[in-house]
């Protein structure tokens, strides 16, 4: 069994953020080509404490296609393959206790179990919060490219100044190198005031604007990225310019007339029309679906037409498949494998028997 620990993580996933799109974006392709198994997330409750909550998302990842691209897959241990092009198999488990962050703690914590698929046997254990936070934050990255369909946006909203928006702006400064503007909101302005001072680096020399309300965020620009912590939708998307691509992220934040006023695009219907996502209220509505234009695989595959560029708000609401933890989680151990690092113990499964 390979241990990794968060600080691993983090240097083995430093200034990596095009690979990790990369890698993202590969995931999904492969999803939309039925190249995945993915039963739906598991979440555990409580009693009389709605906000928290754990949430299993077990997965397998098949192998990339490599039809018509004249390339042969590259050989070694099943799974190792530098291009993420493996299949991989295991679960991340994922708690979100927003309350920590009034102790002084991170919110979400998380675990990534890797399983061979030579013979089943749990194999690597990965600190998981910071792949979680970087597969999100690279999806958005890709939703945002989706959407904008090559149109510059005039900056970038953060509505929600936590970990996830953290990592947004990362791969978005990746993903968009001329981002210049940088406006932000949060129902703390102490919060968000810390997060420009502690974050701004992520996009060197950009006007940064605290907005005192939702509105006033809304408003700024023409990208606005939800990362919140919202249990029930509290907003639409009035206050937009026109073609806002918006990243919805957190889910339920938008209420259904918002959702169904846009255009929207999502990384499974299936998955993101459940557990009172926006999306799913949305659908309990209209008792259909025909408010969703496109996943965002067959977009990216090209087998979608592209999102119309009419005006209307652009919404990209990723549920979290955990196909992109298990991509990004062996891509990690593979590294970690050829770089010698981490812990690996012996004896943690029983021995041979005869």
């Amino acid at each position: 069994m390979l241990i990794l620990k968060h600080g691993e993580v983090a240097g083995l996933l430093a200034g990596r953020e095009k690979e990790v799109i990369d890698l993202v974006a590969a995931a999904y392709q492969r999803h939309d080509e039925g190249r995945t198994v993915l039963p739906h997330s598991v979440f555990l409750r409580f009693p009389d404490r709605p906000r928290d909550r754990i949430i299993g998302l077990p997965g397998y990842l098949g192998e990339a296609s490599h039809e018509g691209t004249g390339a042969a897959p590259a050989t070694g241990h099943r799974g190792e393959e530098a291009s993420g092009a493996g299949e991989v198999a295991g679960m991340k488990w994922i708690s979100s206790f927003p309350g920590n962050v009034a102790a002084g703690l991170e919110r979400a914590s998380a675990a990534v179990l890797l399983n061979s698929l030579d013979n089943g046997h749990p194999e690597a254990l990965i600190e998981g919060s910071l792949i979680s936070a970087r597969r999100t934050a690279a999806s958005a990255a890709l939703g945002a490219r989706v959407l904008l369909g090559g149109r510059r946006p005039t900056g970038l909203t953060l509505i929600g100044t936590g970990v996830i928006n953290r990592e947004v702006l990362r791969f978005l400064a990746a993903e968009l190198p001329g981002l210049d503007s940088l406006a932000v909101h949060d129902t703390d302005m102490a919060r968000a005031k810390r997060f420009t001072a502690d974050h701004a680096r992520l996009l060197p020399g950009a006007r940064i604007r605290h907005c005192a309300t939702l509105e006033e965020a809304l408003g700024a620009h023409d990208l606005v990225s939800f990362a919140t912590t919202a249990a029930t939708p509290h907003t639409g998307l009035d206050a937009c310019p026109p073609g806002t691509a918006v990243l919805h992220i957190s889910l339920r934040d938008l209420t259904v007339p918002a959702v169904l006023g846009a255009h929207n695009v999502v990384d499974d219907t299936d998955h993101v029309c459940r557990e009172q996502t926006s999306l799913h209220l949305a659908e309990q509505h209209t008792g259909g679906r025909d408010f969703v234009h496109a996943p965002i695989g067959a977009l990216l595959r090209g087998t979608a037409r592209p999102v119309p560029q009419d005006g209307k708000p652009l919404v990209y609401s990723p549920f979290g498949l955990g196909v992109l933890d298990l991509a990004l989680a062996a891509f990690v151990r593979d590294e970690a494998r050829r770089g010698g690092i981490g812990t690996r113990i012996d004896g943690f499964l029983p021995g041979p028997t005869l």
